[in-house]
């Protein structure tokens, strides 16, 4: 999210202050919720990408007070995302894409059970013929803390170590791999002749005590093998994709300095390296927002973050793309409707805007920001409409938020000219042609 500010005075502080407050307390705090056609040209690829999945199996969960506790912190059915999950898959049997990508957070919190379970629907997109390739995120691999909820009380679940990860996925991406990384469970693709797909493994599993680790990094040895790697590519003529869980790429102001862990460490320096050395595009989630950002380095090497929102959380949004050898076209989806409930999108709209604007509230005053009652209401309210709009990608400022924006400013006694400020980093979030240089 992106916002640019004119620099005409006000009465007690300037557009500039009140938009920078705005956006660095939003931002502060959003770290806590969580088409363009196929033309079919010949030798195009079409891809697909789908994200924090969190998948649940039924055999963890059953009816219960553990249960009802689970969906009422989380805002999570799990009758409902098993159900946003297989209108997803159906959608891609009719797709018939050539390569799914899964980009990390496969299960709700590394238990094996649920690794099994999404591994058997994903056998049988693979059966029609769509190749898959599988990372890992964070909530994938030697989680302490996996849980079943069956009863009243939760209990703990078997979770994977890394070895059992890359025995289950083998078919998934591990076994035909071109190339393997000794330090992590990153590994090479071919997609086809001409162009490669570097899967990294941005995760900290090998650090969980009690819990799972949130924030990402690739390891220097890693990072000297995805090197040369692109230098190899580079010398062949072959193009490189990426995909990761943790973002490479900033998505909006002051991500770095507010949430660290939604960004790979020393994202700058490490997107700066693979943009030089010929990367193109990475695919990314972990954040549930649905944004495209365009890096450019300081040789002036463009890469574009591809980043996907959760099929767990509104709005429930997966890619469908074309590659061809002058870039890539994305067209965004959304999963509106299930059999059962037709009003999906704005019933989980509104859980997260309830879980938004109490978890936005209590953090606001736990911070102790010295502001009248009246004031926090009109802050926090800025703050859940800024939510809203972003995790769905393309913001534009709707009259609510406009309305948000302009009473949390009279209050302020600033101006708030809805004309001197944009919302998004370019390009354009969820329908796009992503040209190569």
């Amino acid at each position: 999210m992106k916002w640019t500010k004119d620099s005409g005075p006000t009465s007690m502080r300037s557009k500039v202050c009140l938009i920078h407050d705005i956006g660095a307390v939003f931002i502060l705090l959003f770290t806590l919720f969580t088409g363009c056609a196929s033309s079919g040209a010949p030798g195009a690829v079409k891809i697909a990408v789908i994200t924090d999945i969190h998948f649940l199996d039924t055999l963890l969960a059953a009816e219960g007070e553990s249960l009802f506790a689970y969906e009422k912190a989380t805002g999570r059915n799990i009758t409902d995302l098993h159900a946003v999950l297989d209108a997803v898959l159906d959608d891609l049997k009719e797709e018939a894409p050539d390569l799914l990508l899964v980009t990390g957070d496969i299960t709700n919190h590394g238990e094996k059970q649920s690794h099994l379970g999404f591994i058997e629907k994903l056998r049988l997109l693979q059966s029609r013929g769509t190749r898959i390739l599988v990372i890992p995120g964070n909530h994938d691999i030697n989680i302490p803390d996996a849980k079943a909820y069956r009863g009243n009380q939760a209990t703990p679940a078997e979770t994977v170590s890394k070895e059992e990860f890359v025995e289950l996925y083998a078919p998934f991406g591990y076994s035909d791999a071109l190339k393997r990384d000794k330090a992590s469970l990153s590994y090479l693709a071919e997609i086809n002749e001409g162009v490669w797909l570097l899967c990294f493994d941005t995760n900290r599993y090998e650090e969980h005590t009690t819990t799972s680790v949130t924030g990402g990094r690739i390891l220097p040895e890693t990072m000297d093998w995805a090197l040369d790697i692109l230098y190899e590519a580079k010398e062949k003529g072959i193009t490189v994709l990426g995909m990761m869980h943790h973002g490479l790429v900033e998505h909006m102001p002051y991500q770095a300095a507010f949430f660290p862990q939604y960004l790979i460490d020393e994202w700058e320096k490490n997107a700066g390296l693979l943009a030089d050395t010929g990367l193109k595009v990475v695919f990314t989630g972990h954040f549930h927002a649905n944004d495209i950002t365009m890096h450019t380095s300081s040789a002036g090497n463009i890469l574009y973050d591809v980043e996907t929102a959760s099929l767990a959380q509104y709005p429930f949004a997966y890619r469908i793309m074309e590659l061809n050898d002058t870039g890539l076209s994305i067209d965004t989806r959304f999963v509106a409707a299930i059999p059962g409930n037709a009003d999906l999108a704005a019933v989980y709209r509104d859980k997260l805007e309830a879980i938004t604007r109490r978890v936005a509230r209590n953090r606001l005053d736990g911070l102790d920001i010295p502001m009248p009652e009246e004031t926090l209401d009109a802050l926090t309210d800025v703050i859940v409409k800024l939510n809203l709009i972003h995790v769905r990608g393309d913001e534009k400022p709707d009259m609510a938020l406009k309305m948000a924006i302009r009473i949390f400013a009279d209050l302020m006694g600033s101006e708030a000219d809805q004309d001197s400020f944009a919302f998004d980093f370019p390009p354009e979030d969820n329908r796009v042609v992503i040209p190569f240089q």
